[in-house]
């Protein structure tokens, strides 16, 4: 019989649970700060570092020209902004990584989404550091449609002002619970994304955006869904 630890059980607890998504995450953060407190300070830690120093802050807001990208998706393919918003608004959403639990919770969200989103005459792009295998296995997890692209060494998170530095005490946590960052982003930076989401009309503008430097929480869905029907 295969036992699965009691991190992998909380997460699948809460990613399959019949809720939002902001309240799947919570249930996550709370189920994961009873296993690990001590974590979950230095997340605190963390968190409080990003607000106080104003991250995300100068990232481009409503009515701003999205900047574009072109960027490979899981299976090598070059995806631009261009091209996905010449038929409809595009949900551009950032994230940490395919080891992220908060992330594959939301990713997961989305995908079930994904049809719903479609009708309203919309796409969602996912974009993050790792590299195109690691993509792939976000993706094939979630059973997501839209592409999850690459954006390697941050450079076009760097560009929209999104990246910040795990810091020395995170960096030396999550390497302690097997995150190889290194190897999934191929690089040693230990930088990642603050996840967000902005919604980008087919004129090339943001409609609206949600940054958080807080990772354990997401937009919602219901809020996204309206952001792309006020988009159209």
């Amino acid at each position: 019989m295969t036992t699965i630890s009691p991190a992998r059980a909380l997460f699948e607890q809460c990613r399959d649970l019949d809720a939002s998504l902001n309240e799947r995450l919570r249930a996550f953060s709370a189920g994961w700060r009873r296993l690990n407190p001590s974590f979950n300070d230095a997340v605190d830690r963390l968190i409080l570092r990003l607000k106080q120093s104003g991250a995300g802050e100068a990232a481009p807001r409503p009515g701003d020209p999205m900047p574009p990208f072109v960027l490979p998706d899981e299976a090598g393919h070059l995806v631009s902004l261009e091209r996905l918003r010449a038929t409809g608004p595009v949900a551009i959403t950032f994230h940490r990584g395919h080891w992220c639990p908060y992330c594959r919770i939301s990713i997961n969200a989305l995908a079930q989404a994904q049809e719903e989103i479609a009708a309203e005459g919309a796409q969602i792009v996912a974009i993050m550091p790792d590299r195109e295998q690691y993509a792939a296995e976000f993706k094939t997890e979630a059973h997501a449609k839209y592409p999850i692209l690459t954006d390697m060494d941050n450079g076009y998170a760097m560009s929209l002002n999104l990246v910040f530095w795990v810091g020395a005490e995170m960096e030396a946590l999550m390497a302690k619970l097997g995150r190889d960052i290194p190897q999934y982003q191929g690089n040693e930076s230990w930088m990642f994304p603050i996840p967000a989401t902005f919604v980008v009309g087919r004129d090339g503008l943001i409609k609206e955006r949600f940054i958080d430097p807080d990772y354990r929480k997401r937009m919602a869905i219901d809020d996204l869904l309206q952001a792309i029907r006020s988009a159209r």
